[in-house]
């Protein structure tokens, strides 16, 4: 099982509005390498769950419910035959007791490697399971 990142604007979509919906497909996402990202996702991995904008701060942990699938709006195959924007579904999962702040992964040196520190853009990451383990830690999850 693998833990990924994924990221939201709260004014599009929160972690409230999460707990409220239950499930959700993970949509919008535009960026060919967060995109690369999607189409590695299993059915069981967790992501945990991001606040961009003001907040900056992981706010849970969801589930994967799905394997990635073609998104109806926009099917196809990119230049490589796989899946041109895949989604996946997720249902909500735990929240923080203490959201995990981007200004705290930037302090901790364990961190300069992660791809939120250095591709702040993308929008679906993958989570090392050494820097998994901290953040749970952090989170109280």
């Amino acid at each position: 099982m693998a833990t990924w990142l994924i990221k939201t604007e709260p004014g599009d979509y929160s972690w409230d509005d999460m707990v409220k919906d239950k499930r959700t497909a993970w949509t919008g996402v535009a960026n060919n390498s967060a995109r690369m990202h999607m189409r590695a996702v299993k059915k069981g991995d967790e992501a945990f769950f991001y606040h961009t904008g003001d907040d900056k701060a992981i706010m849970g942990v969801v589930k994967i419910v799905t394997n990635p699938y073609e998104d109806p709006s926009d099917p196809g195959l990119n230049g490589k035959g796989e899946m041109k924007a895949p989604l996946f579904d997720v249902s909500v999962g735990k929240k923080a007791k203490t959201p995990v702040t981007l200004k705290d992964i930037k302090a901790d040196d364990r961190f300069k490697d992660f791809e939120l520190v250095r591709q702040a853009r993308l929008s679906v990451l993958p989570v090392p399971a050494r820097l998994e383990t901290i953040i749970r830690e952090w989170a109280g999850l």
